[in-house]
């Protein structure tokens, strides 16, 4: 089998370290992907340190995958040698149920497979990708376009397609008026991408400290949630808040700023509950939904609409050796606005 070297997590307190994993051999339908550059997602700390649950160590984390595809087999004809192609938080799902027929791989119904951590079709487990290769069913590998760069393009593999994917199918647009809650890798990329389908955005964040940048991003407004001032003048006002915070927050407190027929869709995913007042819902025939990442049709699509319109993730790029610093500096909300791994510097 072929080799990899990775940083992987020994156990959920123990920090991630230099190993050699092994590579399934490319299938017929496989993709062999030279990783050049990996996203650091809130998630990827989240899972290693088991906080949405017990892990299978030793643990690769990493699914903003960027990089060249070297091999195909012998039945693909959806890459080529040569090809920008990308990976994100999948690589497998059943294929057959409704869901997947539809083009929604993400909520198969039989449970589509994780980029790492999963258990694939074949029974082996799988490594993600803070790691020198990669083999994936070409069928969950996406195409980079020539006007993104690879390092800027990862973190749209998840940030980018957890903002995009609600923002579209809650019709996000002119004459819309959507909040952002949170400024970090994914709300960063919300508001772009907000900006970008014609909307009036509103970022919410804890604090202003990063009120330039909101604005620079493409926010219209800027306001403090830590302010209570801020649910007062805001009420009733938006259409749509996406909130891109792992962290439990008042939700009820949030859906009132919410105007009638609204709707508050969460893609952060706190391991705590999060506790909703009915009469929030109700004064306002409101909604509290939920988005995980979109599919593989909506990637691609994602991928296209962010080239078109000149949108990039705003990184930090970073060696292999700074990957613990970089988990404590995500931690602390020390980045601006997503760490990027140069995957040459593994090994």
């Amino acid at each position: 089998m072929p080799s990899a070297n990775a940083y992987a997590s020994p156990s959920a307190t123990g920090d991630l370290t230099l190993t050699t994993i092994e590579r399934r051999e490319v299938g017929p339908h496989d993709v062999h992907i030279d990783i050049k550059f990996a996203g650091i997602c809130h998630s990827d700390i989240h899972t290693v340190r088991g906080d949405w649950g017990p892990q299978r160590y030793p643990l690769v984390p990493g699914h903003e995958i960027a990089g060249i595809v070297t091999e195909v087999g012998p039945e693909v004809t959806k890459h080529k040698v040569g090809d920008r192609v990308g990976v994100g938080c999948m690589v497998n799902s059943c294929k057959e149920c409704r869901n997947c027929l539809a083009g929604e791989e993400q909520y198969c119904l039989n449970g589509n497979v994780g980029t790492y951590g999963a258990v694939d079709r074949d029974g082996t487990i799988t490594q993600g990708g803070y790691s020198s290769n990669v083999v994936v069913n070409e069928d969950f590998v996406v195409t980079i376009p020539e006007a993104l760069d690879l390092d800027v393009a990862a973190p749209l593999l998840c940030a980018g397609i957890t903002t995009f994917s609600p923002l579209q199918h809650w019709d996000a647009g002119p004459g819309k008026k959507v909040a952002i809650v949170g400024l970090g890798g994914l709300g960063h990329m919300g508001v772009k991408i907000a900006d970008a389908m014609g909307a009036e955005v509103t970022v919410l964040s804890q604090s202003l400290k990063k009120m330039e940048d909101g604005l620079k991003l493409g926010a219209d407004h800027y306001y403090a949630t830590s302010d209570p001032a801020t649910f007062e003048q805001l009420a009733g006002t938006f259409d749509l808040i996406i909130n891109t915070v792992s962290a439990s927050i008042d939700i009820s407190a949030y859906l009132q700023l919410l105007s009638l027929d609204g709707t508050l869709v969460n893609v952060g995913a706190p391991a705590e509950p999060l506790p909703v007042n009915a009469f929030a819902l109700i004064g306002g025939r409101r909604r509290f939904a939920g988005s995980m990442i979109g599919g593989i049709r909506e990637t691609q699509e994602m991928l296209d609409f962010c080239a078109e319109h000149g949108l990039g993730a705003e990184i930090e790029v970073i060696p292999a050796s700074k990957i613990n610093e970089a988990y404590e500096r995500v931690l602390a909300s020390d980045v601006r606005y997503r760490f990027v791994i140069d995957t040459s510097t593994i090994g």
